[in-house]
């Protein structure tokens, strides 16, 4: 009967990391293609010039791996240390997200004012050189998200210094129809229009938070399971 249950739980928990593990490979692959075939799209943060898209994803793909990894050979070996290291790391960064969470609540409007301010800072290295990168993320992020500076189209004109702003701010785009003031620009700043975003799919943010709290308790609630079947079952085989 034991030993019935003890396949049941390894299984499953092989299973769940499977999943998990293929989900990590996924991750990793589209953030490899994101520095290979898009390598000048970099971050719009001077403070935090490694902070890419493509970044982010080989890390969270790269860590998603590992604990499938663990996960899974942990219980088809039913190797207790290996299921330990699992739990143990899904913990740690369930706590780590419980941190970060309660630190931005608190400091919330520190967070919106030092990231509004970070992000007029790069404007300044819009023009510069060997920052392609960030030329190209704010023109992608103005046209995708019909926005203009950070909030509002004048932080261009602050910064370079003359009454011009991007090309991708135009409505209707040309060559130097940033120039014309007689043009019409995207009169929204493109970090309003992102808080607007958030809070529009805040609903949908917040179930797909939920969703990645269950799959984390769910791991941790079967590696533990499986972890304290062995461990009994080797108790009864040695008595």
């Amino acid at each position: 009967m034991a030993r019935g249950c003890i396949c049941c739980v390894k299984y499953m928990l092989f299973l769940f990391n499977l999943f998990f593990w293929l989900g990590g490979c996924g991750l990793l692959g589209v953030g490899v293609w994101l520095s290979v075939s898009q390598g000048s799209f970099a971050t719009l943060s001077p403070s935090f010039p490694s902070l890419s898209a493509a970044n982010l994803i080989i890390t969270l793909g790269t860590v998603v791996m590992v604990t499938g990894f663990f996960g899974c050979l942990g219980a088809i070996k039913e190797n207790k240390c290996l299921l330990l290291s699992f739990f143990i790391v899904l913990l740690i960064i369930l706590l780590a997200e419980l941190i970060l969470l309660i630190l931005f609540f608190v400091y919330t409007d520190e967070v919106r004012e030092n990231a509004r301010q970070d992000l007029k800072e790069g404007l300044m290295l819009y023009n510069t050189e060997n920052n392609a990168g960030l030329r190209d993320a704010w023109n992608t992020i103005q046209r995708g998200w019909s926005c203009c500076g950070v909030t509002k189209p004048d932080d261009w004109s602050s910064f370079m210094l003359e009454n011009v702003v991007p090309d991708s701010c135009c409505q209707q785009v040309y060559l130097n129809c940033g120039r014309n003031a007689s043009n019409s620009f995207w009169a929204h700043g493109c970090y309003n229009k992102v808080e607007q975003w958030v809070d529009e799919n805040k609903h949908l943010l917040g179930t797909i938070a939920m969703c990645v709290l269950v799959i984390q308790l769910l791991g941790m609630a079967f590696s533990m399971t499986l972890y304290q079947q062995i461990h009994r079952a080797g108790k009864k085989y040695q008595a």
